[in-house]
This record gives C-alpha cells, sequence and structure tokens, in this order.
C-alpha cells in the first residue's frame, strides 16, 4: 500500500501528484500485489491503545508481542499469504502506523505511548477501513474471509464511543467483522462490554507475548477453513483471567 508522502516513481512524490494521479497510482499498485497473491485475504485491525498510561514496561511488552506475533504468522506459509495486518495506534489522535499488507510484508513498527484514549474515533476509523479494504478486494477479485477487529486498551474512551458502540454492534449484527476487547490491568471492564458484543476479556498481568501467539494461532486456522465457516478458536486461558 501506498504511504504519504512514498516515492512512487523517481523524483515524484505522492504530494506531488494531482488526486487523479494518486488515485490511478493506487489502482496500478492494488493490480499488481493481488496478481502477484490471488489469495483470498483475511484481514485483522490491531487497534492498540498508546496513551500515556501504556508508558513504560507496557508499551515495552506490548512491542515485544507484536514482534512474536508476526514471526509466528509469517512462519506459516498460507497464513503469510492470506492474513493481512494493519495496525492502528489511538492516544490524543488515531494514527494508522502499518497499512493492509499480507503477514509475509507485515514489520511492525515500534509503538510509544503519551496522550489520552481516542478510543471511540479509533473503532469508527477501524470499522471504514475495513469497508475500504472490502471494497479493494471486490474490485480484484478477491474473497476474504470475515474481518477481525483487535482492540487492546488499558483505560477507557477520553472521547464520545456511542457512535462507535452501535457501530460494533451493526457490524457484528450483520456479521460484517467480528470484535474482540481485551483490557489490560487498569482498563474499564464496564465500557468495554458496552462497546463489545462478545465478553471482553482481561489480559494477564503484561503477558502480550501469549495473547499474541493466540492471535496467530486463531488468524492461521481461519485461513484454512472455508470462507464463512464457524471455528472453534484455543482457549485463551494461557493469557486471560477467565
Amino acid at each position: 500500500m501506498v504511504h504519504n508522502g512514498a516515492k512512487l516513481e523517481k523524483g515524484i512524490t505522492m504530494t506531488e501528484q494531482t488526486p487523479y494521479e494518486v488515485e490511478e497510482q493506487n489502482i496500478r499498485f492494488d493490480v499488481v500485489e493481488f496478481a502477484e497473491n490471488p489469495e483470498p485475504r483475511c484481514p485483522c485491525i490491531l487497534l492498540l491503545d498508546c496513551s500515556g498510561s501504556m508508558n513504560g514496561k507496557p508499551i515495552q511488552e506490548l512491542n515485544n508481542g507484536l514482534r512474536a506475533f508476526q514471526q509466528q504468522l509469517s512462519s506459516d506459509d498460507l497464513a503469510s499469504k492470506r492474513v493481512e495486518v494493519t495496525v492502528v495506534k489511538f492516544d490524543t489522535d488515531v494514527e494508522i502506523i502499518n497499512e493492509f499488507e499480507t503477514a509475509e510484508n507485515f514489520t511492525p513498527k515500534p509503538l510509544e505511548a503519551n496522550g489520552l484514549t481516542s478510543m471511540g474515533r479509533a473503532i469508527e476509523r477501524a470499522v471504514n477501513l475495513l469497508e475500504q479494504r472490502k471494497a479493494v478486494y471486490k474490485a480484484n477479485g478477491i474473497s476474504y474471509y470475515r474481518p477481525w477487529i483487535f482492540l487492546l486498551t488499558d483505560g477507557e474512551p477520553t472521547d464520545d464511543y456511542t457512535n462507535a458502540m452501535e457501530a460494533v454492534h451493526e457490524g457484528e449484527k450483520n456479521k460484517q467483522f467480528a470484535f474482540f476487547a481485551v483490557g489490560i490491568q487498569g482498563a474499564n471492564m464496564d465500557i468495554l462490554r458496552q462497546i463489545s458484543v462478545r465478553q471482553p476479556l482481561p489480559l494477564q498481568g503484561l503477558n502480550f507475548t501469549s495473547l499474541f501467539q493466540w492471535l496467530s494461532n486463531s488468524m492461521s486456522s481461519v485461513s484454512r477453513s472455508s470462507l464463512d465457516a464457524e471455528i472453534a478458536l484455543e482457549s485463551p486461558s494461557g493469557w486471560a483471567k477467565i
């Protein structure tokens, strides 16, 4: 995928192109991407709380967990071609850290912690990103599995989360995506239960590595199943307080 300001051709940056030229360039990149890898896609958005309360050991362990996630997914030949990951961090702002890319190309970028907890905007952004990505799949004739949105937070929203909650409930009802919420120590589990249709799970300590290993195994299982099939996930007892 193309990043703002990234070099597209020698001497030309995205910011120097007209909107029409940028759209045409994106289309060409998509065509090449899916021509080289026409496998069905299993999109997964990681919504990661990087507010100030995550500073220190929590953000270090989160970064370690992301690296373990990348290593395990990329070691699975099929999942590495089918699972697409995007990382969205939220603090005072909401920022896409890694755009959608297959696990074989996914390289997590180091996260830093500061600011507030714009969780409502982050969830809305994730839902919109999925709709945009599904449109790209359809335009290129690529089938896809039910997407996942995976939220990690150690606090509660400092913005309005009403629209986000409604979007999650509507998306789950229509099977547009599966939404999972994990509360790190200090998270407001009552609010997470309002937002998520599924029971949110509290993380044991800072056991991010086990959590992301579970997520990797789950995504691998999904990527090997039939489209729209219901699969039994491993118990999260190794990292969650059940």
